[in-house]
């Protein structure tokens, strides 16, 4: 098979995988919602502090989240003791690697879209500036904590504890996405008078071509280690 056949053959196992565990995914959702409500607890009836960090908020609970989503990444090749078989398959671990990101960017997508709704009502705010850059922002965060997850996620599946491993890896190399993305939101959401969208966009794609470079080259390595 082709390359491009063999990373949409993956794709749509996962995506089949995720639908099937559909309660699974409820509950990541829940998960995430809750964040966001004990952050509102937390601030507590101060509206204008909640409008102001909701981008803030949103993207950790969407970071939070990320890491049950991404931790799923390898549960099934691992709980079918399948994952030493990948290596014997005739299949490019790029390939393998590309399949499984975009299962997970499409995840996290899917949970950012459900979470947005949740802090308009709960933060009191909405989309002042453009849907558009809203939704690139999301996409292109999505997608910079999706590379870097999966490869983590691979790292850790058959390690002791990896519930706490995976977040640990996976938070430190992340912060210039969630700064990127957390600004991006904000300028999204009220506006962007001073024209900054173009530079945070900029290190937001920078840091994803670099993920999205450099992890499906690592994978073949941490999958034989």
């Amino acid at each position: 098979m082709s390359f491009s056949v063999q990373a949409r053959a993956v794709l749509a196992k996962d995506l089949h995988v995720a639908w099937r565990g559909r309660a699974r995914t409820a509950a990541v959702v829940a998960f995430a919602g809750t964040v966001l409500l004990l952050f509102s607890f937390a601030v507590g009836p101060d509206s204008a502090t909640l409008a102001q960090h909701a981008p803030g908020y949103f993207w950790v609970a969407l970071l939070l989240g990320s890491v049950l989503t991404l931790g799923d990444a390898f549960r099934v090749e691992v709980e079918d003791d399948a994952l030493d078989g990948l290596l014997v398959l005739p299949i490019d671990t790029r390939a393998l690697f590309l399949g499984k990101a975009l299962a997970s960017t499409i995840a996290l997508v899917a949970l950012a879209a459900a979470l947005i709704p949740i802090a308009g009502l709960l933060y009191g705010v909405g989309v002042g500036g453009s849907w558009l850059h809203l939704g690139v922002f999301v996409l292109l965060g999505a997608a910079g904590l999706a590379a870097p997850g999966t490869l983590y996620a691979a790292m850790t599946a058959r390690a002791r504890g990896r519930e706490v491993m995976l977040p640990l890896l996976l938070f430190p190399l992340v912060v210039p996405v969630l700064l990127a993305a957390v600004k991006g939101t904000s300028l999204a959401l009220a506006g962007d008078p001073m024209d900054q969208v173009p530079s945070w966009l900029g290190l937001l794609i920078a840091f994803d071509l670099v993920y999205w470079s450099v992890c499906p080259l690592l994978l073949g390595a941490v999958l034989e280690s």
